[in-house]
């Protein structure tokens, strides 16, 4: 009788738990089917993972909190160094127009940008303008550790606000759990550094009940003085990554920003950083940069899971459409949804030299393996695919036409489109594009190609692995 009843009742739980799948607004069908499947074939442990993992949840009253903060802000719109659509290619508009929609903000012109050589130097060039700052420095890391280049932010800051710049400095809880239980983290404090954490997990277990403890901040931002910013794949830590030093050296991509976008990325740091501290900064979001005469036309395109659903796929695809004669593409993680995979499909089918360029040895098995699911499809099409054998290609980059690149934080799978929160600019400017194509093109010449005669020389047991691992796509 009681097995019955027990039987019944877990019977009763699955269908409740595989129906609120179905009926959960803005997933995928593949996503629901996943989930159906998984709940169906693994009851007990496919509830739970569901509840765990199956809803993009931070929490009622930090989503509340978010989005309190984000509608107190002023409108990010400023009239000095906005674009007005004649001053943009006929092209680009729906780019820009497509992030527009994002967060509100209008591309701005007037903004000068220059590609860092690597990893330390962009570390060194970001402590050089610390040092040089004179008013405000603001920071969030996803990964920020107690290495040579994570200590030489942590010390810059230090001095910055002994001298009286106002310090605020952000990193996320997760990534950044080594530096934030530091003793250099209370030494920044000390010295009158506003630290904060994004994000925070506190008790695991307790974490779950509120929220998934896996979605993360994972935006790597930098403003000084209003008018500085950087942006890109670049974390604060050396490029040995010593916490995986088997997969060293991460190879980063940044670009330091001087104009008008400087102030979006700073709109974007105060939307965090509000959520979790009594500071308001709203008043710095008024200040006016002059733009350069000569200077290139910007936007800041940031997503999350408060943040308007699919936007950083949609962002992508757009991009990808705008193609006509070349799309070129790094990314360390590769999760494609259908309208992605599709695209790039398209953009070759249509005649675009279109590559990719994927590290060889990836720190993610799963991620490693769905992303070889995607690559006979890629190659049929006539995808250009490389996979860069000098270290762990970590740079997310999209240059379209020697004209228009994409540089930041965001991956090419379902986190950066649904769990992470994430940054990145957009920009026209066929200088600073060639400056970030070249690098590119020296990541391809680290890399081995990848032909469909590879692919179709895969064992059985391989091909079953990666498609089996892929099919989990929606749930990774």
């Amino acid at each position: 009788m009681w097995a019955t009843i027990g039987f019944t009742g877990l019977v009763m739980l699955q269908l409740a738990v595989a129906a609120r799948a179905v009926l959960r607004p803005f997933r995928e069908p593949t996503s629901r089917i996943a989930w159906v499947v998984v709940i169906a074939a693994i009851p007990i442990a496919g509830i739970v993972a569901y509840v765990l993992f199956g809803e993009t949840n931070i929490g009622r009253k930090r989503k509340s909190r978010k989005r309190e903060v984000i509608a107190s802000l002023p409108r990010p719109t400023h009239s000095i160094g906005a674009v007005t659509p004649d001053h943009i290619p006929d092209r680009c508009i729906p780019l820009f127009t497509m992030g527009e929609t994002i967060n509100g903000f209008v591309p701005v012109g007037g903004n000068t940008g220059e590609l860092m050589a690597d990893s330390n130097a962009g570390i060194d060039r970001i402590v050089a303008d610390m040092d040089a700052a004179i008013t405000q420095i603001h920071l969030i890391f996803y990964i920020w550790l107690t290495d040579n280049n994570g200590l030489k932010v942590a010390d810059a800051l230090k001095r910055a606000a002994r001298r009286g710049v106002a310090c605020r400095a952000m990193a996320d809880g997760l990534g950044s759990r080594a530096m934030i239980g530091s003793e250099h983290w209370r030494e920044m404090r000390e010295a009158g550094v506003r630290v904060e954490v994004a994000l925070p997990i506190g008790n695991p277990l307790l974490r779950t009940l509120s929220g998934r403890i896996d979605l993360r901040n994972h935006r790597k931002i930098v403003v000084i003085d209003d008018h500085i910013t950087y942006c890109g794949s670049q974390n604060c830590a050396d490029p040995e990554f010593r916490v995986k030093p088997k997969y060293a050296p991460w190879v980063d991509m940044l670009i330091r920003f001087e104009g008008p976008v400087a102030q979006q990325n700073q709109y974007v740091f105060a939307g965090d950083w509000m959520t979790y501290v009594d500071d308001d900064i709203r008043g710095l979001l008024d200040t006016d940069v002059e733009p350069r005469a000569d200077g290139f036309t910007a936007q800041v395109i940031a997503t999350g899971p408060t943040i308007r659903n699919s936007a950083m796929p949609e962002t992508f695809v757009t991009l990808m459409q705008a193609a006509r004669r070349e799309l070129v593409i790094t990314t360390p993680y590769f999760v494609p949804n259908e309208s992605m995979q599709a695209a790039l499909c398209a953009a070759a089918y249509r005649g675009v030299d279109t590559t990719i360029v994927f590290p060889a040895r990836n720190d993610s098995w799963q991620v490693a393996a769905a992303s070889h699911s995607y690559y006979r499809e890629l190659l049929v099409a006539g995808v250009n695919i490389h996979e860069f054998v000098g270290g762990l290609l970590h740079a997310k980059s999209m240059t379209i036409d020697g004209a228009v690149t994409l540089i930041g934080s965001a991956n090419m799978d379902r986190r950066s489109f649904d769990l992470n929160y994430e940054n990145n600019i957009l920009f026209h400017d066929e200088t600073l594009t060639a400056a970030v194509r070249a690098r590119q093109e020296s990541y391809i010449e680290s890399s081995h190609p990848v032909a469909v005669e590879d692919v179709e020389a895969w064992s059985v047991g391989r091909c079953l692995w990666n498609n089996t691992v892929g099919m989990l796509g929606p749930l990774l």
